[in-house]
This record gives C-alpha cells, sequence and structure tokens, in this order.
C-alpha cells in the first residue's frame, strides 16, 4: 500500500475520527483538556505506527498535562481503537502537539498591526499643514 493511495486516505481519516470520538467521550484524565482537537493523522502503509497531530486551546501548561494525560492513556487508546476499527494492526500512537493554528492566529495579530500602522501613517501624510 502507497503512503497516499486511497485506502491509507480513508484509514487515516477513520483513525482520526475515532481518535476525537475516545479523546472527547472516554478519557477521563483530568490532564486532558476539553479543548482537544486531533488535527491530522498519518497512519503508516504497513499500519504498525500512527502519528496523531493535537491541537490544544490554552496556555503551554495545558499543552504539557493534556499530552502527559494522551501518553499515559495511550494503551487505552490503542485498545478502543482496535475494538472500533477492524484492522490488521493496530498502530501505536505518536502525540505530537501542532501549533498550526497557534501559529496563524499570532500571524493574523502581526498582520493587523501593520494594517494599523500603515493606517496611520497614511492619515498622517494626508492632514492638511497646520502651520500655513
Amino acid at each position: 500500500m502507497r503512503k497516499n493511495s486511497i485506502k491509507n486516505t480513508r484509514i487515516n481519516g477513520e483513525v482520526q475520527r475515532v481518535l476525537a470520538e475516545i479523546i472527547r467521550g472516554e478519557i477521563k484524565d483530568p490532564r486532558i483538556s476539553p479543548w482537544t482537537s486531533v488535527v491530522a493523522v498519518e497512519v503508516a502503509p504497513d499500519l504498525k505506527s500512527c502519528k496523531a497531530w493535537i491541537s490544544v486551546l490554552g496556555d503551554e501548561e495545558a499543552r504539557k498535562n493534556t499530552l502527559q494525560g494522551l501518553k499515559s492513556a495511550e494503551g487505552f487508546i490503542r485498545r478502543q481503537l482496535a475494538r472500533i476499527i477492524n484492522l490488521r494492526n493496530t498502530p501505536d500512537i505518536t502525540f505530537v502537539v501542532d501549533q498550526s493554528i497557534e501559529y496563524g492566529v499570532n500571524m493574523s495579530h502581526r498582520i493587523d498591526e501593520v494594517i494599523a500602522l500603515d493606517e496611520e501613517r497614511s492619515e498622517k501624510e494626508n492632514e492638511p499643514d497646520s502651520r500655513v
């Protein structure tokens, strides 16, 4: 099975959906933030390993605690995944914190600041000269 085959893409989507359900509804660990979402999943073609990119809304402490909680619940998550999805092999899951949403918000704020500065400069240049 090739990495970008239709079958692999469907498996990635299904694993992502089921992981999100498990994290949202079945894990009772208080360290895991309720604002946790599964952004993307990449299952290896041999179905032995899986990378799951997780986004956590909150500060750095919430991200760290959520990652620790997910790592400690990895066995439970894998067992639930095997129960729900019938795959030849149940992949070992590696959780990675995805900061692309935070990066996008940060860049958006910076762009807004630059636009505001540019508007201020253009207003100052267009003001009539009061020295006359």
